[in-house]
């Protein structure tokens, strides 16, 4: 499986849980992408960043807005920014409530980074073009 280059692809993290925004950034950037991590769905979307990410992995389970939410959110504004859900918590409902509304994977807490990685491979489809300017 190849995965998608790493030189291209900014992803924003997004987890209330401060242990596993600093894990998951500290992984993804070994394997040589940039990553940013916010506390809430909140803080990415006031961050203005938005526009510079080519996928979001974000909780599903968070306070003021959940990942699913998020996902509705930039799907009602027109954005096709590819979303990876995780959760510790996986529901079946949710699981197919998440996929059916756009997300690109869901992933259940704890996940092998090779998991990550396939996820991360299958969004690469839909990464936005400015990944390759």
């Amino acid at each position: 499986m190849s995965d998608p280059d790493p030189k291209f692809c900014n992803i924003a993290i997004v987890d209330d849980d401060e242990a596993v925004r600093v894990g998951l950034r500290s992984l993804l950037r070994s394997y040589g992408y940039a990553a940013n991590a916010y506390d809430s769905a909140l803080a990415l979307l006031a961050s203005g960043a938005l526009g510079d990410y080519h996928c979001v992995i974000t909780d599903l389970q968070m306070p003021g807005m959940s990942g699913i939410e998020l996902l509705e959110q930039l799907r009602r504004s027109g954005n096709p920014l590819p979303l990876i859900l995780m959760t510790a918590f996986p529901e079946a409902n949710l699981c197919k409530r998440a996929l059916q509304g756009g997300a690109s994977c869901f992933l259940s807490k704890p996940f092998e980074a090779n998991e990550l990685l396939r996820c991360l491979n299958q969004a690469s489809g839909s990464f936005p073009t400015h990944a390759e300017e």
